[in-house]
């Protein structure tokens, strides 16, 4: 099958990569010459974990190709995908620029019939506009259908996610268009869930939402667990044992951040705004978020009598999360950006993410080839983000090169009994 993406960002490019290694031949519009150039010689504009790998694979086998224009693209494909961004405005709704500007641009490229999916996260209603601007700049003859597909990927392991879903989520009332998409699914596992549009837009959202009101329940009762001296791991780790419940994403920590989570919540919020539904939970979701890295940095001003002017801090972690370069919304740009305007310094390692950190921390923050070089010199150890190879360093080793030996570790992957036994001072997250 030939199919198109629209956009190479992470949901674009790699579920564009998997279904070309799956034997489909596989377009991809971008929107800027340098990026598409260095897509074609196999460079990968973000890292993922396996990505590389695959676009060069694919790229070198004739099947993964990159280009600016549109009718290039969608005039020889079956399916063409929209996978842009849908940053959020200022009131928290999603901005829909690109994915009409990207309806309009397919419209006027189309030839025959063409089944146009929607992947970017958008509010409901949003892909019957797209259905609207189609028909209005599609040329005469040619015929469409619409329908929503969107993506569940975890930056750190999108392959596999594409791969192997957990479901998959097809919203169309056009049944010839229902059979091309399952067609185009018939290698990846993961059970097909039918639907209208409007369902199938929801479910995104929804998802989103409950997985990061999941993160900020076990961030509040951290909080409650470091004023009663209960231990929230232990808290959370029995509570999971409920098959009801589970454990994943009952974790506590400096809080949830990435391209998906905060935006979608917000939106949703805006979205049951406009319905006449104040989404008061989800309200108290993002206001927990935001005290959840609040209250970290003041834990950590308190250790220093609320003066940490000249103090040297080595963070480590800047990613918002592990297994990825992405910096948007994550919580070491408030920890640092913080710590920074109170008069600290900072040195900061991360595995993969520093150039993009950069591009977005304050000038004066310093960083280190690892963490033992970070730690050099420095008041306090601040652990921002749950690298593995964080997990295995070597304590005594960091210690000896610390002026002080202090940890914060805000994903809590450390045992506080183990660290205090080694001489530190330890402050985790809901933990005594």
């Amino acid at each position: 099958m030939t199919i198109a993406f629209i956009g190479h960002g992470y949901v674009g490019l790699v579920t564009a990569s998997v279904f070309a290694d799956l034997g489909n031949t596989v377009w991809v519009v971008g929107r800027t010459r340098e990026k598409i150039d260095n897509l074609k010689k196999s460079i990968a504009p973000f890292f993922e974990p396996g990505l590389a790998e695959l676009v060069k694979r694919n790229v070198g086998a004739g099947r993964l190709k990159f280009t600016l224009d549109y009718k290039e693209a969608v005039t020889p494909s079956e399916i063409i995908f929209i996978c842009v961004g849908t940053p959020a405005t200022d009131a928290g709704e999603a901005d829909l620029s690109s994915v009409f500007s990207a309806a309009e641009n397919i419209a006027k490229a189309i030839v025959g019939y063409k089944v146009v999916v929607t992947k970017s996260t958008v509010p409901p209603g949003t892909n019957k506009k797209i259905g609207e601007i189609i028909t209005k700049h599609k040329p005469e003859g040619s015929s469409f259908a619409i329908a929503s597909v969107p993506e569940f990927l975890r930056e750190g392991s999108a392959i596999e996610d594409t791969l192997h879903p957990d479901r998959v989520v097809i919203g169309t009332t056009s049944d010839r268009a229902r059979a091309l998409i399952i067609e185009l699914h018939k290698s990846i596992d993961g059970k097909i869930v039918f639907c209208n549009l409007e369902t199938a837009e929801l479910i995104k959202y929804a998802s989103n939402a409950l997985l990061s009101t999941k993160i900020s329940f076990a961030n509040a009762i951290a909080l409650l667990s470091e004023k009663v001296g209960a231990d929230a791991e232990r808290v959370l780790e029995a509570v999971g044992l409920d098959k009801r419940l589970g454990r994943s994403f009952l974790y506590a920590g400096v809080g949830y951040g990435g391209s998906c989570f905060p935006k979608d919540v917000k939106a949703l919020i805006a979205i049951a705004g406009k319905y006449g539904y104040d989404f008061t939970l989800l309200k108290a979701v993002d206001d927990i978020n935001k005290k959840t890295a609040e209250h970290f940095v003041a834990k950590i001003m308190k250790h220093f009598d609320n003066n940490v002017k000249g103090r040297t801090f080595a963070v480590l972690g800047l990613s918002f999360k592990p297994n990825t370069d992405d910096m948007r919304e994550a919580p070491s740009l408030y920890v640092i950006t913080k710590l920074v305007s109170h008069g600290a310094n900072i040195v900061a390692y991360d595995p993969v993410a520093m150039e993009n950190a950069k591009i977005v921390l304050p000038h004066a923050v310093r960083y280190a080839k690892d963490a033992y070089a970070a730690a050099n010199g420095a008041d306090a150890v601040v652990v921002v983000t749950e690298w593995n190879e964080f997990r295995q360093l070597d304590l005594v080793r960091l210690a000896k090169n610390l002026k002080q030996s202090v940890l914060f570790d805000g994903r809590n992957i450390y045992e506080p009994t183990k660290a205090k036994e080694l001489g530190f001072i330890y402050y985790g997250v809901g933990r005594m």
